[in-house]
């Protein structure tokens, strides 16, 4: 792994966006790692756009701020513009391909999807309720859609979208055993996993699928280029 990764996840108030962030510092901490995680909830507008830093490296770290990402991922059209000043020649951009408008969220759901819950109810109940326009990426060195929203939906619950997208990032950043993620993840939502055992599994495979996913299109994105 590179001595410092700098990652950058954006997306709709409501996605579950600092969950993942949470978790990925905690597994860092538990693979022996530093990690700094900084939140931007994004609560000055009605369904802001909320954005996750996280920097993980095997030295200490020195600014807790970042202008730039190595890995930058986008869950909405608002999101790319929110975070497009955060791009180099060389960072890998990641976004959700599906063509599901995200949700409007309430202003009573704005924030708490950051450290109870895997996705909140708010945006579960809105997710693919409606066709919208995919995500157009910015130019980046690499770029990875993956069609998360539309996986979590078809195929699991779009309870785990932001689980799916969490998998996607390991498999892109390569800097952290999928195991200890998991850990961490049992430590986040252990009292839901404790009261409903069906929701540790369903997160285990939005958690796999979201890095069969990054894998296999990231596959097609090279054959394709």
């Amino acid at each position: 792994m590179a001595a410092l990764t700098k990652i950058a996840l954006a997306g709709e108030g409501g996605q579950g966006v600092q969950a993942v962030g949470e978790i990925l510092a905690e597994a860092a901490f538990r693979d022996g790692l530093e990690a700094i995680y900084i939140p931007n909830f994004g609560v000055e507008q009605r369904g802001g756009v909320s954005i996750a830093f996280v920097q993980i490296g095997r030295e200490k770290i020195g600014a807790p701020k970042f202008k730039k990402a190595d890995i930058l991922v986008a869950l909405s059209q608002r999101a790319v513009e929110r975070t497009r000043s955060y791009l180099t020649p060389n960072t890998l951009f990641v976004y959700d391909s599906s063509a599901i408008e995200p949700p409007e969220i309430a202003d009573r759901a704005i924030g708490v999807q950051n450290w109870d819950t895997v996705a909140p109810e708010a945006f579960a109940d809105q997710v693919g309720s409606q066709p919208g326009k995919p995500i157009q990426p910015p130019p980046a060195a690499k770029i990875v859609g993956i069609p998360a929203a539309q996986v979590a939906k078809e195929e699991l619950s779009p309870r785990v979208f932001n689980i799916i997208i969490l998998g996607a990032i390991i498999a892109a950043s390569q800097i952290l055993p999928p195991e200890v993620v998991k850990r961490a993840m049992e430590e986040k939502f252990r009292e839901k996993f404790a009261d409903k055992p069906q929701l540790a599994e369903l997160n285990y495979r939005a958690f796999a699928r979201g890095q069969e996913l990054f894998q296999k299109f990231t596959a097609k994105e090279g054959a394709d280029g």
